[in-house]
Formats: C-alpha cells, sequence, structure tokens
C-alpha cells in the first residue's frame, strides 16, 4: 500500500514513523518531507500548498491513501482535489477546514450554537476596533481572522498595546490578508489544555490530552514561538472535565458543522482553557497539533492508519481506539535566535537510540550530512510509567543530540509535575 503525507514538519515524522508500523505499507512519500524524514520516507520536493503538483504526483504514482496534515493545504483544498481523482483521504475538506481558516467563521459558530468561548467583537474596520478597545476590558486578546503560521494572536495588557495590536494586523498587514479581519476578545484565565480528536462527522474519539509550552525561554519567559515541548496527559484535564467537554464542546461542535453543511472528518483539534466558569473553546485546528501530536501518538496503542482509514469510511465507531496508560513527554531543540533571527546550517548529530524518538522539523541533507534548516529543528519524545520518569528520559535523549547554537528549554513538564503534587 502507497501513502502520501503532505507536509515537511515535526508533526508530519511523528505521523509517518507511527503508519509505518502498520505492515501493509509499502512506501510512504513525504511532499515536501524534510531532511529527518528522508530516513523514515521517500521525500518528494513538491511544497505541501502546491496542490495541483500533488494532486499530479498522487495519480501518476497510484497512491492508494494520501494524510493532508497542515492547515494550509487543508484550507485550499487539497482533500477535495485529491477525493476528486478518486484518492481517499484523511483531512477535512475545505468547507469545513474553515474551523480555522476562519477565526470570524469559528467564533459565530460558537456563539450561534452555544458553544462555550471568551465573549469577543469583531471588525473589518480599523477605526471601529480601535474605539472598541478604548472601552474594552484588559488584558484584551486580538486575533487575526485568517491563519498566520500559527502567530496571528496578540495579547495586549494594556491600552496602548491592544492600539497597538489593532494597527499592526489592519494596517501594518503584520500577518497580511489573514488580517482583514480581526477578532477582538475577552482573555480567560485557567489552565490550558489541548485535545486533539479523531471524528468522521459522527462519533468523536478524544486523543490523549497535552500540555503545550509556548514561550521560548524557561518559567514561560520569552516570546511566543511555535511549541517548545509537551507533555502527555495533561494533569489538569481529569475525567470530570473530559465528559463536561464532550457533552458541552466536542460532541456540540460536530454537530454543529454538521448542521452547517460543513460535515468535519479528520482531525478536529480543540485549544480549551479551563476556566473558573468551566471548560472554554479558545481556537479550534482543522488538523493534528505541532508539536502535540509528538507526544500523543506514542501514546496510541492502535494502528493509526486503521483509525484513519475509519474516519475516512464513516466506521470510526466500529473501530477501537486505544492509548497505552502511560506519560509522553517532548523536547524540542531550536536554532539559538528562534522565533526571531537564527543562523543555518549547522551539523546534526544524534546517538542511535535519539534517531529512534526524534522527530525532525527543520533540517535538510547538505553533502550527505543532516544539517540545520529551521528555528525548531527537532523534538525529541521519550514514553515512561510516570511523567517524571518521561520527562527525564527525554532530557537524557536530548542531551545525545548535538548541534552548534542549540538550545531547548529545561522545564518542559515542570508546570505539569506541580499540578500533579497537587492531586
Amino acid at each position: 500500500m502507497k501513502v502520501m503525507v503532505v507536509g515537511g514538519g515535526g508533526r508530519e515524522h511523528a505521523i509517518i514513523k507511527k503508519i509505518k508500523e502498520n505492515p501493509a505499507v509499502s512506501e510512504i512519500y513525504a511532499l515536501p518531507g524534510n531532511g529527518g524524514i528522508a530516513a523514515d520516507a521517500l521525500c518528494v520536493n513538491i511544497a505541501a500548498t502546491d496542490v495541483g503538483g500533488i494532486v499530479k504526483f498522487a495519480v501518476d504514482n497510484a497512491v492508494d491513501y494520501a494524510v493532508v496534515a497542515p492547515d494550509d493545504p487543508l484550507v485550499l483544498g487539497a482533500v477535495d482535489a485529491l477525493q476528486e481523482k478518486g484518492i481517499p483521504c484523511f483531512g477535512p475538506n475545505k468547507n469545513a477546514a474553515i474551523i480555522e481558516g476562519s477565526k470570524v467563521f469559528s467564533k459565530n459558530l460558537m456563539k450561534k450554537y452555544g458553544i462555550p468561548t471568551a465573549e469577543y467583537e469583531v471588525f473589518d474596520n480599523m477605526p471601529a476596533a480601535l474605539r472598541y478597545v478604548e472601552t474594552c476590558s484588559i488584558p484584551v486578546v486580538v486575533k487575526a481572522d485568517g491563519l498566520a503560521l500559527g502567530k496571528g494572536v496578540i495579547i495586549a495588557n494594556t491600552r496602548e498595546e491592544a492600539r497597538q495590536a489593532v494597527k499592526s494586523i489592519m494596517e501594518d498587514k503584520q500577518f497580511g490578508k489573514s488580517g482583514d479581519q480581526i477578532v477582538v476578545e475577552e482573555f480567560l484565565t485557567g489552565p490550558e489544555v489541548s485535545v486533539l480528536s479523531f471524528t468522521d462527522g459522527k462519533t468523536v474519539r478524544p486523543m490523549v490530552s497535552s500540555m503545550d509550552h509556548k514561550r521560548a525561554l524557561d518559567n514561560d519567559e520569552g516570546l511566543n514561538t511555535g511549541g517548545m515541548g509537551t507533555v502527555a496527559p495533561n494533569p489538569y484535564y481529569t475525567e470530570a472535565i473530559a465528559a463536561r467537554c464532550m457533552e458541552e464542546i466536542f460532541l456540540p461542535t460536530v454537530r454543529a458543522m454538521n448542521a452547517e453543511g460543513r460535515t468535519f472528518k479528520g482531525c478536529l483539534y480543540f485549544g480549551l482553557m479551563l476556566t473558573p466558569k468551566g471548560p472554554k473553546v479558545i481556537e479550534y485546528n482543522c488538523r493534528f497539533g505541532d508539536p502535540e501530536t509528538q507526544v500523543v501518538l506514542p501514546l496510541l496503542k492502535s494502528d493509526l492508519l486503521t483509525v484513519m482509514q475509519s474516519v475516512t469510511n464513516e466506521t470510526l465507531a466500529e473501530t477501537p481506539v486505544e492509548f497505552y496508560d502511560a506519560h509522553a513527554c517532548c523536547v524540542v531543540l531550536a536554532s539559538k535566535g528562534y522565533p526571531t533571527h537564527y543562523e543555518k546550517g549547522f551539523e546534526i548529530t544524534l546517538s542511535d537510540e535519539a534517531k529512534a524518538h526524534t522527530y525532525v522539523a527543520g533540517a535538510a541533507i547538505k553533502d550527505g550530512k543532516l544539517v540545520t534548516s529551521g528555528g525548531r529543528v527537532l523534538g525529541v519524545t521519550a514514553v515512561g510509567d510516570t511523567l517524571k520518569d518521561a520527562i527525564d528520559a527525554a532530557y537524557a535523549l536530548a542531551d545525545t543530540v548535538h548541534f552548534d547554537n542549540a538550545f531547548c528549554r529545561r522545564d518542559i513538564g515542570a508546570r505539569a509535575l506541580k499540578a500533579e503534587a497537587k492531586e
């Protein structure tokens, strides 16, 4: 069986490594993949946003199944285009991917169907938005409507910061056309939880919860990044909260999308805030999270490809989705200076054991050697019986990975350990 995975980051590497476990898989193509993924799949230099090129490759190479992993090609309609050629896919079609592609759409969906989220206002002209931030509660969150590489959200702690946020998004076009409309919403407090879930539009099967670490530096200091590490499960996400989320958020969201004629099939990511008033949705993503995938999939006991095919075939209700009763920790090694300016091209060396547990995000092959090519270079994941075991093992592995200008946070999971201690 030939499988094609669209994308080229650590998330895609985690998906590919898990799919490789299925003995029926004879070939995995990664479009475009990266230098590290090349050890586990045949990388093809076609951009994830080149929908025409992706479809042509899939047809020419008789691909049996496709996984479209990143947000951009999903929002562009890659799944629709592949399905038109008779290629079964994992991932939502274009009209369902709007749940991430437009924050205005998703906020209005939640309001219409009574799904708990932060109070908000939508603006498509800057003067009105500036007037609003003069009187709204502070802090406040300002979001670009469209995709912005996960960076289109600004938390304003003062009124001046709120003004600057509005101007940078709407006037300076910091995030391009994604900022033609903005959402200004209430600032929520409480522990954050990421819950990825499989859904075929009828059944929802949540995966193990996780906790992301967005800030670049220890103690949650420094700039926001794409994620410096994760742990799973998230200790704040209790069985009682999970049951409440299923009834108040997960199932209502899937039903709401059905009611709108936008049936969602794929991985629906729920970014949640556990507020004093109960769980609320911060954001939806239309795909696996990064780096959450790197801790969730190693805990998946069931065969990933089988589960994905059950989503495509709408047979998820009859398909076991089981996870190990264990903990996982992923530590991201990044290039010094990330997320702003950093140098590339440094050789990466890994121990054999680290290679087996590493998901490469930003690396290339040059003169036969693996070298850095991005800000977040790779994530090292370990699984343990306890959270502390997983954290200790992940850092032990991370310390066997070397490249010039490497840095990582040394406190991934520390907050989760404190939360466990309070239980």
